[in-house]
This record gives structure tokens, sequence and C-alpha cells, in this order.
């Protein structure tokens, strides 16, 4: 776990924004290769990446803000900042990197002052990627409109460009420490580390502490399944599937996204019921669950209305 990948000129970059850049470039590079291959304006490849990732970020955190479990923190945070408990020791509490109010009463910290932009801060994390993809098919929408660029074309480039970003992403949540999995002893299993006396204790470490799984969170988390990377791994597949079969051998423009819609929402679903962070829910389904039915139940309406139709002959059936 490594939270800030890098500091530049005492500015500390996390590692989860890094990585969303990097998988964004190399998502934008092979956009930018898919359209001088099949003729169409790379320039236009590079507004879309631009304006997919504006309007990706700000869906992915509204979603988050929304949806994750964390609303009424945000809020409290913003006018009555007493009501949020950070889970910290005195010390850390008290530190110049938190600069927290300690309650000796109920023996945990409440920011000093509130925040009313904390929920606008992406750059720290918290981010979904249902949000984003429904943020970035709007901003690339009323792109493609206005260049008057194929909107099905477009989205077949994104049908291998996004889980190519997604690897990428993926990394970043386990470099963060979030997106964690349940318990588990597979021999690939993952530990998350434990308090100190200037870090917070990781948020799979810190939920295993409450539920008594752990003495306390000073020491390290149990073995996790390692979510983030079953995601990284599956993403990379569905890439090289949507680029390598599918875009080959499509009979319509559109199909490589439905293809990616179908198994992306296939896999997360199932990467879902290991997965133990808190991310909002209903019905015993997580949020990302639910719409990812909803998700499948769009790929089958657009394999339905954009496929070739069949036309029989002449003269009916014999």
């Amino acid at each position: 776990m490594r939270p800030e990948l890098f500091s530049l000129f005492g500015v500390g970059f996390p590692s989860y924004f890094v990585l969303l850049v990097t998988g964004f470039l190399f998502a934008t590079a092979a956009g930018v290769l898919w359209a001088r291959r099949v003729g169409q304006s790379a320039d236009v490849v590079v507004d879309l990446s631009l304006a997919m990732l504006l309007s990706g970020v700000a869906g992915s955190r509204i979603f988050s803000v929304l949806f994750d479990g964390y609303l009424m923190d945000f809020v409290h945070l913003c006018t009555d900042p007493a009501s949020v408990d950070w889970r910290l020791d005195e010390a850390t509490c008290e530190s110049p990197a938190h600069e927290g109010h300690w309650d000796a009463v109920r023996a945990v910290c409440h920011p000093s002052h509130s925040d009313c932009f904390a929920w606008a801060e992406f750059w720290n994390g918290g981010l979904t990627f249902y949000g984003g993809f429904i943020g970035a098919t709007i901003g690339a929408y009323f792109l493609l409109k206005r260049d008057k660029f194929p909107f099905w074309k477009a989205a077949d480039m994104a049908g291998f460009a996004i889980p190519l970003g997604i690897a990428f992403g993926r990394v970043g949540c386990l470099l963060a420490g979030c997106c964690y999995g349940a318990v588990c002893d597979l021999p690939w299993a993952i530990t998350f580390p434990g308090r100190t006396s200037n870090h917070a204790a990781a948020p799979a470490t810190e939920a295993q502490s409450k539920a008594h799984l752990i003495a306390d969170d000073w020491h390290s988390s149990l073995p996790v399944h390692p979510t983030q990377i079953y995601e990284s791994l599956a993403a990379l597949g569905i890439a090289a599937f949507a680029y390598y079969v599918v875009h080959p051998q499509k009979r319509y423009d559109g199909q490589v996204l439905v293809a990616f819609m179908t198994l992306y929402a296939t896999a997360r679903f199932l990467i879902e019921l290991l997965r133990r962070d808190d991310r909002g829910g209903l019905g015993g389904l997580s949020t990302s669950q639910l719409i990812g039915v909803g998700l499948l139940v769009a790929s089958a309406i657009v394999h339905v209305v954009r496929s070739p139709k069949v036309s029989l002959p002449v003269g009916g059936t014999t």
C-alpha cells in the first residue's frame, strides 16, 4: 500500500490519481492509433478523451458522494464537523497531517474546521467507475454531436480503450488501499498495514478492527482477496478480447462497446461478491451490481436494435 506515489517540489501525488491519469494516457494513445488505422480524425479522438476524462471524473465523484455511504459525512463536514468521527488515536489526530480535535469522552477524533468542498476533492480518491462511465458517455455524446463524428464508431473505440484505462485505475486502488476483498487463505491473498504514529490504518485493517477480526488497527489486516488485481486482470483481458477478437469480426458499429459492457458488468458483478469495503447498495446487492444489471439490459437492447436484420426470401419459407 502506497497512498502517495511520489512527491515533486513538495507536492504529493496520490497513487490513485497518478494511475488514473496513466490509464487515461494509454487509453487515449490506443484511441489515436485506432483512429488513424480506420481513417478517422485523431484530433477528434484526443478532444473526445479530454471531454470524457473531465465529465467522467465529475460523474464518478458525484456517484461516489451520493451512493458510497458517506453523503452525510460530507454534509456534516460542512455544517457540523463535530458530528464527523475519524478513527485515529490522540497523537495522530492532533498531528500536523490531520490537525483534528480530540474528543476525550468518546475517544475519537473530529475535524477541527468545516470544509464545504471536501466532496469535490477527487484527487484523494472516492471515485466510482459506473458514475464515471455514465458521465463520460454524456460528455462524449455532446462532443461527438458537435464534431459530427459517428457516435457508434467512437463507441467501438471506447469498448477497448475504457477497459485498458480501468486496468491502470485498479492498480491505483490497490496502492491506495481501497476496494479491498474478503478475508481468505489463498496463496495470493494480500495484507494491508495497520496504523502507525504517522499514518492511519488501511481501510481493510480499520474495518477488520471494528468487526473484532483483529485485536486493533495497529496490527496488519488478515489476508484478503486482492479484488483490485482481479478486476485489473479482467479489464486487460476484456480490452484484448474486444480489440483482437470482437472488433475485426463486428457486424455493426457499437458491437465492441456492447461486448465490453456485457463482459465488464458480468466480471464486476462477480468480483463485487468478494469485496468488503463500504459502497452502498439495496436488497443485498451493491450499487455497482445493481448498475451492472442495468448495463446488461442496456447491452441487450443495443444489440437487438443495432444488429443487422435478416431478410426472409420473397415467397415465404419452405
